[in-house]
């Protein structure tokens, strides 16, 4: 992971002092991007141990189209917690946009007049579809960044839009991500993704390529710096890899105990606020 802990590093030692809508307060650098290749191992950060119950239940939740808290808590996960309603709702927030974007406008000449709200679009299940009917296609996306629907979301989606390339019979995936905790979020975010990238990979017969991590503001919160140092004091153990179980043919088949995380030896957790 030394990408990531370069990327850490840079933020910390370039970054420029920032207020933020949360008061908190950073140091943020504009504009980065990291790498992880999946034949070097999973990119699980191994300089402090992450709730592995979380990535992965999150991911699942995110995949289902749920947008309430009540799975997640079920399983023992309470990460979106603090932005949840007393109904524990969120708005349309990722699973919803992923699964249920709204289509503002005839999709063809069959179709209502324009600008007729006409029901909404699966982005995933388009996704899988054209990987299998036009993989050569640079028009595998998948947005969570909706402008019509930003006011009723509990938290607008920070990371915003996601692309699928197939390229020489590898399944690579390239996350947009408008807004960076690089010490909090960004190892929950480059695990998930790479999650998605090798179930992606699974249900299409692709072998899993590179996972590129774009990020708009990258940056530390000011009462995050002695978590940061203490991180980065600490030497990197080997990578893990996951094994998938079984064979899962949809996407939404998947469950948490399809997933095995081989050798994953981290350093001890390192605790540190949420700034809400």
């Amino acid at each position: 992971m030394h990408q990531y802990l370069g990327a850490l590093r840079t933020v910390l030692t370039e970054g420029v002092p920032s207020s933020d809508r949360t008061g908190t307060g950073t140091v943020s650098y504009f504009g980065m991007q990291c790498r992880y290749r999946l034949d070097d191992g999973f990119p699980l950060v191994t300089t402090k141990k992450l709730h592995l119950r979380s990535i992965v239940h999150e991911l699942l939740w995110f995949l289902s189209g749920d947008t309430n808290v009540r799975y997640l808590n079920d399983n023992g996960v309470s990460i979106w917690d603090e932005w949840a309603d007393e109904n524990g709702d969120l708005g349309p927030v990722y699973g919803h946009q992923w699964r249920h974007f709204p289509c503002l406008k005839p999709r063809n000449d069959d179709d209502a007049e324009a600008g007729a709200l006409l029901g909404e679009v699966d982005q995933i299940s388009e996704l899988i579809q054209n990987i299998k009917k036009s993989p050569d296609s640079r028009r595998l996306i998948v947005t969570a960044w909706n402008p019509g629907d930003i006011s009723r979301m509990a938290l607008p989606p920070c990371h915003t839009l996601w692309q699928v390339r197939i390229l020489n019979e590898k399944l690579h995936l390239q996350l947009y991500q408008r807004s960076a905790d690089m010490f909090l979020g960004v190892p929950f975010n480059i695990a998930s993704y790479a999650l998605l990238l090798l179930m992606l990979a699974h249900v299409t017969g692709y072998a899993p390529g590179d996972f590129v991590h774009t990020i708009g503001d990258a940056h530390i919160y000011n009462n995050h710096m002695d978590q940061v140092r203490t991180q980065l004091e600490r030497a990197p153990r080997p990578l893990p890899t996951v094994k998938i179980k079984r064979e899962v043919a949809s996407i939404f088949d998947f469950r948490y105990e399809d997933f095995e995380f081989v050798g994953y030896d981290p350093h001890p957790s390192i605790k540190a606020p949420v700034a809400v």
